[in-house]
């Protein structure tokens, strides 16, 4: 079993397990939050040295297409995080599932959104750093935000492990189609968006 499968496997898990540990306590937007963000933080700055701690399919899309990760690990990857979020969902049975507390176009929307604003704080974060406790800390604080002032409307999902999990097991399924489209939508412009401003600063380089 590669190493790789088993870190975001566990990464994931852990992830899922605290946020929604805290959503089953009723502990408040802002504990839940800081729940998540620190979960984030924690897994980055442990188990990035394996796999690069995406615990996120939209991530581990995005860097496929950005480049950060081989397309041949990528069934990997996306594998290990949607079962570590299934055990997670498991452990908790289906606490923390996402749902759209507005209607479904503004709900999409705003997954859409929220996680390419995550997926390029990662990208501006590793340009710039390769220490993994300051990469786990920005990235921690991105998800807590983000999480704070948009959990209200959608879960703040962000990621197709955390809603496929705690939903399939809570049965609530008819809305995990739009989570997954929507936040693996959101990591893709995120790519390409990355993919762009790189090419942008390369010409410019050159161009000097």
């Amino acid at each position: 079993m590669r190493v790789e499968f088993v870190s975001e496997l566990i990464g994931t898990f852990f992830m899922v397990f605290i946020g929604c540990l805290a959503i089953k306590q009723d502990s408040g937007e802002p504990i839940i939050s800081l729940a998540f963000g620190g979960a984030v933080c924690v897994v980055i700055v442990f188990s990035r040295r394996f796999s690069g701690a995406h615990i996120n399919p939209a991530v581990s899309i995005a860097f496929s297409i950005s480049g950060e990760l081989d397309k041949k690990l990528l069934p990997t990857y996306v594998c290990a995080q949607l079962l570590g979020g299934l055990i997670a969902g498991l452990a908790l049975g289906g606490s923390g599932a996402t749902d759209f507390s507005l209607n479904l176009g503004w709900g999409i929307l705003i997954e859409v959104a929220i996680t390419m604003a995550l997926m390029l704080s990662i990208y501006l974060t590793i340009w710039h750093t390769n220490n993994d406790i300051v990469v786990g800390m920005i990235v921690g604080i991105v998800v807590a935000i983000l999480a704070f002032y948009f959990g209200t409307y959608t879960g703040a999902s962000m990621n197709p492990a955390r809603t496929f999990g705690p939903n399939l097991v809570f049965g609530s399924t008819t809305v995990i189609p739009a989570y997954l489209t929507a936040t693996t939508f959101g990591g893709v412009l995120a790519a390409l968006i990355s993919k762009k401003l790189r090419n942008s600063t390369k010409e410019t380089q050159a161009f000097n």
